[in-house]
């Protein structure tokens, strides 16, 4: 039995088990489920079979037909996200199925290998597993400086480069963007905003000869500045829709008070998942976690654009904590000049904009006192970041400097 990542009552579940052997409804050459027996799967570890049901009716999907989920982008929240969902719903390994894309060749370099080795060592469950699996060795060699690791071969053992420190539960890792996504049903876009053309520009290709078009939900905090026809900013959705030809109200955007170590460390967040009311309900309720609440909104223009504003200002806020010795009072009084700007710039590019409240002001909140864009800015104010270092850094990811910059 698949029980790779399920977080369930084991004892129930076992018992469960024993009774479908004894009806037959297992198979002994391998003891997977199948879609009958996943229904009563599902029940066991508290979620109900409508959450699934519902998405297979709307995707036209046939019975037998696996929801087939595929992330593109493997950084912290992009890796979480899929795990979240693999997580939850792994057990059920013949109706729902998660693979993640990210690009091969990607070196681990030594530092962190050897952190890695360290992280797996000082966690029993992880340790046992790696052994389990015949992988522990590779760790070992990597550690002395026999080996290389690669970013992709260590995140099917559940750990993302950019945040050692939180394993993941194993993932299935496809480097090939064409195997990744011409078959999904639902897309998770978990790229940094700079990245989206490109990629999406090539998965567009790929769609051309779909009957259907897949649902999209993207996970992008980021805009573009364009000046024709007259400066307007271009979100990650508006890209995707751009590229790929997928109809507007199939792309979705998430986004929430969410710190992506702490989520997967069952931390309660929420977020909310935005665009058209066909796909958001069921989607809401798909996504929803004990720890993990998603609401739905339509307002997707509103979000999105503060989703992306919000890690430029969190530049500003790292900076203004380090130069001001983490004045209280001066963080403050930056955070209510962000919050001034952001009602400024949603209400030009939204008829009616969702009001500055909830969800919203807390994701803001929470990614100036905590994203990585403002552990860039308190690093860029003491002088400890030089241009030359680029904008990814080990362990911390990609800096979010995009077009918004313009508007700062």
């Amino acid at each position: 039995m698949y029980l790779q990542c399920a977080h369930i009552d084991l004892y129930s579940f076992v018992a469960e088990r024993e009774r479908w052997e004894r009806d037959g409804v297992l198979t002994s050459s391998n003891g997977y489920l199948n879609h009958e027996v996943a229904k009563k799967v599902a029940h066991v570890v508290g979620f109900g079979e409508d959450r699934i049901t519902e998405l297979w009716s709307l995707l036209g999907k046939v019975d037998g037909d696996a929801l087939r989920i595929v992330g593109i982008g493997a950084g912290a929240w992009g890796s979480v996200f899929i795990a979240l969902l693999q997580d939850a719903y792994g057990v059920l390994r013949d109706s729902v199925q998660m693979r993640i894309w990210r690009r091969g060749g990607k070196e681990v370099d030594k530092p962190t290998a050897e952190h890695l080795f360290e992280v797996i060592n000082a966690r029993e469950e992880v340790l046992r597993r790696l052994i389990r699996k015949c992988a522990y060795l590779k760790y070992m060699e990597a550690r002395l400086g026999d080996r290389t690791l690669y970013a992709d071969e260590i995140l099917r053992d559940g750990f993302c480069v950019n945040m050692i420190d939180t394993p993941l539960c194993p993932l299935k890792v496809v480097t090939n963007l064409q195997e990744a996504v011409w078959d999904a049903d639902i897309v998770v876009n978990a790229l940094p905003s700079t990245e989206i053309r490109l990629v999406f520009q090539q998965i567009g290709r790929f769609w051309r000869e779909r009957r259907t078009m897949p649902v999209i939900i993207s996970l992008a905090k980021g805009v573009e500045a364009a000046l024709q026809p007259v400066p307007h900013i271009i979100t990650p959705t508006q890209m995707i829709v751009d590229t790929t030809g997928v109809p507007a109200k199939n792309v979705l955007y998430l986004g929430g008070p969410n710190i992506a170590t702490e989520v997967y460390s069952r931390e309660y967040a929420n977020a909310r998942i935005c665009g058209s009311e066909k796909w958001r309900k069921p989607l809401a309720q798909f996504l929803r976690q004990p720890h993990f609440v998603v609401w739905d909104n339509s307002d997707l223009t509103t979000h999105e654009v503060m989703g992306g504003l919000k890690n430029v200002y969190a530049i500003g806020a790292g900076m203004v904590g380090a130069l001001t010795n983490e004045s209280a009072t001066s963080k403050a009084v930056y955070f209510a000049h962000c919050n001034s700007e952001m009602i400024y710039i949603t209400h030009l590019h939204a008829e009616q904009p969702e009001r500055l409240a909830g969800p919203l002001l807390a994701d803001t909140y929470v990614t100036l006192l905590k994203g990585h864009n403002a552990w860039y800015g308190e690093k860029l104010a003491k002088g400890e970041l030089k241009i030359e270092m680029g904008d990814n850094i080990s362990g911390k990811g990609m800096i979010q400097v995009n077009g918004t910059l313009t508007f700062c």
